[in-house]
């Protein structure tokens, strides 16, 4: 989900040409016959009423199963279920201004250290690791998840949304973030034998963490 910011495009139309060049990847991916399911987020949200509907070859749904290659059943969803600060507007509000300025100083950090030659360094994951209240957000939060995963009798969840990429076991339940792709760049794969891993993409692609076959 969040792949379309229509919340952003709402307040100021843009778009650049690499997003279409996205956009028309996905879709070409569909029509080879790739398995595809959206499942829109917070920020396009209006998506959400097309669930159920299959467009361009692409499976639109609120939340999917996916059972891994180790026969283990994984709940995906967006993420934003588990989060108390979407139920309110004006805390989505700030939540998405302090989004934009961190994405902007990243940016700006990120510029300085090709500069110096410095490889790519996520600036809100600095900020989120040495700021207990945000740390305390993010263990909220992942428990959350684990326990509706463990309450609904599935082995792991899939989500995004807090643009914290994490894999770790909580409660008998393996909990998977992919993160986010504006920012911190990450992404979650599965091998052969169902194991995860989250990958970085940087100058020096990196595995942030993994888990699988009995983890």
């Amino acid at each position: 989900g969040d792949i379309i910011d229509l919340q952003a495009l709402a307040r100021r139309p843009w778009w650049h040409p690499s997003h279409g060049a996205v956009l028309h990847a996905i879709l070409a991916l569909a029509a080879r016959g790739t398995r595809i399911t959206y499942i829109p987020g917070n920020h396009d949200a209006p998506l959400r009423a097309l669930a159920g509907q299959t467009i361009a070859g692409i499976a639109i749904a609120l939340d999917a199963v996916h059972v891994a290659a180790d026969g283990r059943r994984y709940r995906v969803s967006h993420g934003d279920e588990h989060d108390p600060e979407q139920i309110g507007r004006a805390w989505q509000r700030c939540g998405d201004f302090m989004q934009n300025f961190l994405c902007g100083v990243n940016r700006r950090f990120n510029r300085l250290r090709r500069w110096l030659k410095l490889p790519y360094l996520p600036l809100s994951l600095v900020l989120k690791s040495c700021a207990p209240q945000a740390l305390a957000y993010i263990r909220a939060f992942e428990t959350r998840v684990a326990r509706t995963t463990q309450a609904a009798g599935f082995d792991g969840a899939i989500c995004g949304h807090i643009h914290y990429g994490h894999v770790r076991r909580i409660e008998g339940v393996l909990y998977l973030n992919d993160g986010d792709w504006v920012e911190h760049c990450t992404a979650l794969t599965e091998d052969a034998h169902g194991r995860f891993e989250l990958l970085h993409w940087s100058e020096h692609p990196a595995t942030l963490g993994a888990a699988g076959c009995g983890a």
